[in-house]
């Protein structure tokens, strides 16, 4: 069982290290920040950082009841807007995650998810999926750095 304090605490370190990502990344050319590197899924930078705010943003809606995987990578052209995105996300996961006790942060609850699929989850399960999806996502993105010539460091999980 996990308590509304553990993850709130895991989700404010994470966002530590989202918000150190995007801050190093923000000082790449925009051609780097946009170049395709087709290894990495998502083939930017940017488009990956978005990916996994993206994400967080999904899933945490579907708890809500809310299936919106609408593509907003248009909107923010630059990595450095991407921080917007991510504190409106921080905000809302937040919100929601204060708003459950613990018996519903880790009960099954059924949920519809994009293509009309129906399934029994735990927000809990759901909401730490989101923040390990993260550093899978980071260090895909760490690596394309360093291929750039822009490596960067200090962006594991905060243990103070």
């Amino acid at each position: 069982m996990y308590s509304r304090e553990a993850l709130l605490d895991m989700h404010s370190r994470v966002h530590k290290n989202l918000a150190g990502l995007i801050a190093h990344c923000a000082k790449l050319s925009p051609e780097d920040a946009e170049r395709k590197l087709e290894a990495f899924g998502d083939a930017t930078i940017r488009l990956q950082i978005h990916h996994a705010i993206g994400a967080e943003k999904y899933w945490m809606g579907v708890l809500q009841g809310v299936v919106d995987a609408a593509d907003t990578s248009g909107d923010y052209p630059d990595v450095a807007s991407l921080e917007a995105f991510r504190i409106e996300v921080f905000q809302a996961t937040r919100e929601f995650l204060n708003s459950l006790d613990e018996e519903a942060l880790n009960g099954e609850r059924r949920v519809s998810t994009w293509g009309g699929h129906e399934a029994d989850l735990r927000p809990s399960h759901v909401f730490l999926r989101t923040q390990t999806h993260y550093y899978q996502h980071q260090g895909q993105v760490l690596a394309a750095c360093r291929l750039l010539g822009h490596p960067g460091s200090g962006f594991d999980f905060p243990i103070r």
